[in-house]
């Protein structure tokens, strides 16, 4: 299956999430060994990016959601139907009564 992305064909999870959002994902998830102040300057920019960009924290909810859903389907899918447990010591009763 492929996927698409604002006309760009997405190879992996993370490129499809890049795509989404319109931004590379070190900037929200840093790189190994960055410095206290690499850290500082770059939490300080996806703070700005937040503020001019309004949209983007719903942007990154669809994309995660979208990643999930394919994925790991079983997760978004509704639970199933679980019976009280008084219907189920009343059907007990039932059967022992029979």
């Amino acid at each position: 299956m492929r996927t698409f992305v604002a006309g760009q064909e997405a190879v992996s999870v993370s490129e499809f999430l890049e795509l989404a959002l319109g931004m590379p994902l070190k900037l929200w998830l840093g790189e190994e060994n960055e410095t206290d102040e690499e850290r500082a300057a770059r939490l300080d920019a996806a703070r700005d990016i937040l503020a001019d960009d309004l949209g983007l924290y719903g942007r990154a909810v669809c994309a995660a959601v979208r990643v999930v859903e394919y994925s790991t389907p079983h997760l978004l899918a509704p639970p199933a139907t679980v019976r009280p447990a008084a219907a189920v010591r009343r059907a007990a009763r039932e059967q022992v009564a029979a």
